[in-house]
C-alpha cells in the first residue's frame, strides 16, 4: 500500500485500543452481576425459512413513510455468494433490473444502476451505510468512493427512483448498506471470515461486538489481497470501523461510529477487440495505479419524544483523498523504456482530496385527522463541501505507486459546495389498507469553482453554479391481509451538473454557456406479494425520463472548430420488471427451491444531437449507452439438512458504448457493441453448527470470456474484461 498506510492504520489502532480500555471496566462490572444465574437445557430447533432471502421494507423506515414505493431488502448472511469480492451479479441477484459493472475483480467498489442508469461507483444512488450518507460530493462528483467489506453487512436496502424526495433527487433511489449488530444478550462477542481464492485471493475479517449495560459497541478489521485474473491487477485493501452507543433509556440513544476503507489497485488498462481475442487476461499497462482512502466519522441522536413522535439527527464528514496514475493513451499505446532516456515516460498524476460536511435531521410525526390515521415526515439536510482536484502533474518514471509529481500541477482546481433542502410527506391512510403519500422536497444551493488551469485564461476558469430545485412526488397502495400489494408513484428528480462538466479536456474544448442540470421523473406501478408461502412475486412496470442530458456538440466559431460541453437531449427508458421466487418441495429433510429476476429494458433518446467526428447528428431513436434490453437471472436452490447449494445463471443481451450505437469497434476498442453474454454460477455452504459455517464457490463456471462495459472515459477508454472461472472457499466461525 501507499505510505500513508501505515499512519493511518496506526491512527485507527490507537482509537480502537482507547475504546477498548474505556469498555473494559465495564466488562468487569459485569461479571460481579448479584443476579442469581440459572442454566437452561439447550434445546436444538431444526426448519427452513420459507421466505426468500429478498424482503421488502417496512411503511416506515429511518423515519421515513415508504408507502407506495418498490422496495427491497437483500440479508447476506442468507445468501450463498461470494461476498469476500463483493461479486454483484450474485448479492444482487433478485434484484430485477440490477446492471453490475464488475471492472475489477478483487470487488474494491460496487457500481450498480437499475432502470437505464450509469452504474459507474453506483452515483446514481444516495448511496449510505447506516443511513449515513457516503457519496463523496453529491454535487460535485456523487460517487461513493468509501467502501465498506460485504462480510460486514447485515443487509441492503434500496428504494427505487420515486422514493428520491426523502433522501434526495437522484434518479436510482437510495441504496442503504446496514451493518451488522452485536449480540446485545452478550457482554463480548467475535466472528472472523477468512476466505481463499484463485489468482491469490485472501481476505480476513474479524468483528468484535457486545453489550455492557447502557452501553453496545461493534467493531471490525477486514485486509483482503488479490493478485488479479488479469496480469497486472493486483489489489490491496483494508478497512476498519468502530461503533459505541449509548442509550440513556428506552427514548433516547446516541452512536458515534468511524469508518475507514483504503484499497490500492494496479490497474491493468483497456484493450482492443483484437488483444481481448487473443488472451483477455493480457494487461496494456503495468505502471498504472489507483487509490483512494476515505474515512467516514458520523454522530446519530436517535429521540422518541413521546408516542406519537420521533426525531433522528445525522451529523457525518467524508474526508480523504484519491490518487491517480496513469501513462496516457488507448489499449494501442504502448508503454515502453524510451531509447532515449533509457527509462519510461513520466506517468500522470492526479490526486483528489474530499471533505464533505453533511447534517441531516428527521421527524416522525403520527396522528389523526377525525378519523384517518397520517404519518407527517419531515426533514432537512445542509450540507458543505470542498472538493480539491489537482491533474496533469508529471509523475516519474517509475514502475510502483507514486505520486511525486515535477513541479505544479497544469489544472489545480477547488469546487465548494453548499446547500440547504427541505421536504415534507404526508402518508395518509384513507382506509387501513389504503395509503396516498403525497410529498415535496426543496433545495437551494450553490457550487463555486476556482484555480487555474493550463490552457484557460484565469478569467475563464471561474464559475458560479446554483441550484434552486423544486420537486414533488405522490405515491399510493393497496394490500391485505394475505400478502397482496398494489402500489404505484411518481416522482421529480434530477442529476447536477458534475465537477467534470465544468472543466474542457484542452484547448479546443469549452463549456457551454448556460449549462443546465438534468430534470426529469420516476414513475413505477405494480403489484407484489412477498408473503406467500410457496410463491412470492413482484411485477412492476416504470418509466424514466431524463431531460437536457449533458455531451458534446460541435461549434464553428471564426473558422475555428471546439467541442463543446452541452445538454444534447432527453432520454426515456421504459420498462418491466418481474421477480418469482417458487417453492417447488419443502418438508422436514429437504427443500428445493427456484428464482427467477427479470427486467425488459427499452432506454431510448426521444430528442437530441451529439457529437459524430466534425458534425453533429441526431440521435434520436437510439438506444441508450450500456442499457441492456434484456437481464435474465435464474437460480435453483437446494437445501439438504445443514447443507444449502445455488446454481444461478446470468443473461444480458448486447449493449451499446455510445449514444451513436457504433456497432463496429474502433480499433483501441472504446466504441462498438456489447456483445450478450451468458454467466453461470455455483455457490454451496454447509452449517457444521451454529458458530461454523464452510462455503465453497465457482464463479463463472463455464469460464465464459467477456466484458461489460467500454468505458468512454476512466479507467481507460476500451474493453474491460471481466473475471474468467474462479475457486472461492471461506470459513465463518461466530464466539
Amino acid at each position: 500500500m501507499h505510505s500513508e498506510k501505515g499512519l493511518s492504520v496506526y491512527i485507527f489502532s490507537k482509537i480502537l485500543i482507547a475504546l477498548i480500555i474505556f469498555i473494559h471496566p465495564f466488562l468487569a462490572l459485569s461479571q460481579n452481576d448479584t443476579l442469581k444465574t440459572i442454566d437452561l437445557q439447550e434445546i436444538g430447533i431444526r426448519g427452513f425459512k420459507e421466505l426468500s432471502p429478498v424482503t421488502s421494507l417496512q411503511e416506515r423506515t429511518f423515519l421515513i413513510p415508504i408507502g407506495g414505493r418498490k422496495t427491497e431488502v437483500i440479508r447476506i448472511s442468507d445468501l450463498p455468494a461470494n461476498i469476500a469480492e463483493k461479486t454483484g451479479r450474485q448479492i444482487f441477484a433478485q434484484i430485477p433490473g440490477a446492471f453490475v459493472y464488475d471492472m475489477d475483480g478483487p470487488g474494491n467498489q460496487v457500481n450498480l444502476s437499475v432502470r437505464g442508469l450509469d452504474p459507474h461507483r453506483s452515483w446514481e444512488f444516495n448511496v449510505r451505510q447506516n443511513n449515513i450518507i457516503i457519496n463523496t460530493d453529491i454535487y460535485g462528483y456523487p460517487a461513493s468512493h468509501y467502501s465498506m467489506p460485504m462480510e460486514a453487512v447485515e443487509r441492503i436496502e434500496l428504494v427505487r427512483g420515486t422514493g428520491a424526495l426523502q433522501y434526495g433527487q437522484q434518479f436510482g433511489g437510495m441504496l442503504n448498506y446496514v451493518l451488522k449488530s452485536p449480540d446485545t444478550t452478550r457482554n463480548f462477542g467475535f466472528e472472523n471470515m477468512t476466505t481463499f481464492g484463485s489468482f491469490g485471493l485472501f481476505s480476513s475479517f474479524n468483528a468484535i461486538g457486545g453489550r455492557v449495560g447502557k452501553w453496545t459497541y461493534y467493531g471490525y478489521y477486514q485486509n483482503r489481497t488479490s493478485n488479479g485474473y488479469r496480469d497486472h491487477a493486483r489489489s490491496d485493501s483494508d478497512a476498519q470501523h468502530f461503533s459505541l452507543t449509548f442509550a440513556a433509556n428506552e427514548d433516547l440513544s446516541i452512536k458515534a461510529e468511524i469508518s475507514r476503507s483504503t484499497y490500492l489497485y494496479q490497474s491493468p488498462g483497456p484493450l482492443s477487440d483484437q488483444m481481448f481475442r487473443e488472451n483477455p487476461r493480457q494487461a496494456s499497462r503495468f505502471r498504472n495505479f489507483y487509490s483512494p482512502e476515505i474515512w467516514v466519522p458520523a454522530l446519530t441522536l436517535d429521540y422518541r419524544v413521546g408516542p406519537n413522535t420521533h426525531i433522528q439527527w445525522i451529523s457525518s464528514i467524508i474526508y480523504g483523498k484519491r490518487g491517480d496514475i496513469a501513462f496516457p493513451g488507448n489499449a494501442l499505446a504502448i508503454d515502453n523504456i524510451r531509447p532515449e532516456t533509457n527509462s519510461f515516460a513520466p506517468r500522470n498524476v492526479a490526486i483528489h482530496y474530499y471533505n464533505s460536511r453533511t447534517s441531516e435531521l428527521r421527524m416522525l410525526h403520527e396522528y389523526k385527522l377525525g378519523k384517518i390515521k397520517n404519518d407527517l415526515s419531515i426533514s432537512s439536510r445542509y450540507f458543505n463541501n470542498i472538493n480539491d482536484r489537482n491533474q496533469r502533474g508529471r509523475g516519474s518514471s517509475n514502475t510502483f505507486f507514486d505520486l511525486s509529481v515535477d513541479g505544479n500541477f497544469e489544472n489545480e482546481l477547488t469546487l465548494h459546495s453548499r446547500s440547504l433542502a427541505f421536504a415534507i410527506e404526508n402518508q395518509i391512510y384513507i382506509k387501513d389498507n389504503f395509503t396516498v403519500s403525497p410529498g415535496l422536497r426543496y433545495e437551494n444551493g450553490r457550487s463555486d469553482l476556482t484555480g487555474s488551469i493550463a490552457y484557460l485564461e484565469e478569467r475563464q476558469v471561474p464559475q458560479e453554479i446554483l441550484y434552486d430545485f423544486l420537486t414533488l412526488g405522490v405515491h399510493g397502495q393497496w394490500f391485505n391481509d394475505k400478502g397482496v400489494r398494489i402500489f404505484g408513484g411518481i416522482s421529480q428528480a434530477n442529476r447536477p451538473v458534475l465537477f467534470q462538466d465544468l472543466v474542457p479536456g484542452d484547448p479546443f474544448a469549452r463549456i457551454a454557456e448556460g449549462l443546465q442540470h438534468s430534470l426529469g421523473y420516476n414513475t413505477e406501478v405494480g403489484i407484489e406479494n412477498r408473503k406467500h408461502k410457496y410463491l412470492q412475486y413482484n411485477l412492476t412496470f416504470f418509466r424514466t425520463f431524463i431531460g437536457n442530458r449533458i455531451g458534446n456538440l460541435i461549434d464553428v466559431e471564426a473558422g475555428q472548430t471546439f467541442v463543446t460541453k452541452s445538454n444534447i437531449g432527453d432520454s426515456q427508458t421504459d420498462g418491466i420488471e418481474l421477480w418469482l421466487n417458487g417453492v417447488l418441495y419443502n418438508d422436514s429433510k429437504a427443500k428445493i427451491s427456484i428464482f427467477n429476476a427479470s427486467s425488459y429494458m427499452d432506454g431510448r433518446y426521444v430528442a437530441g444531437t451529439l457529437r459524430s467526428g466534425s458534425e453533429n447528428v441526431s440521435i434520436v431513436g437510439n438506444r441508450i449507452e450500456s442499457v441492456p434490453e434484456w437481464i435474465i437471472r435464474t437460480g435453483l436452490t437446494i437445501e439438504l439438512g445443514r447443507f444449502k447449494s445455488l446454481l444461478q445463471h446470468q443473461y444480458v443481451s448486447e449493449t451499446f458504448a455510445d449514444p451513436l450505437n457504433t456497432i463496429i469497434p474502433s480499433p483501441d476498442g472504446a466504441v462498438g457493441s456489447v456483445p450478450e453474454y451468458h454467466i453461470f454460477d455455483w455457490n454451496s455452504s454447509f452449517s457444521l453448527s451454529e458458530k461454523y459455517v464452510l462455503r465453497f464457490g465457482v464463479n463463472n463456471l463455464l469460464n465464459r470470456q467477456y466484458f461489460i462495459k467500454r468505458p468512454t472515459m476512466y479507467p481507460g477508454a476500451g474493453i474491460w474484461p471481466s473475471d474468467g472461472r474462479s475457486v472461492v472457499v471461506s470459513v465463518n466461525v461466530k464466539i
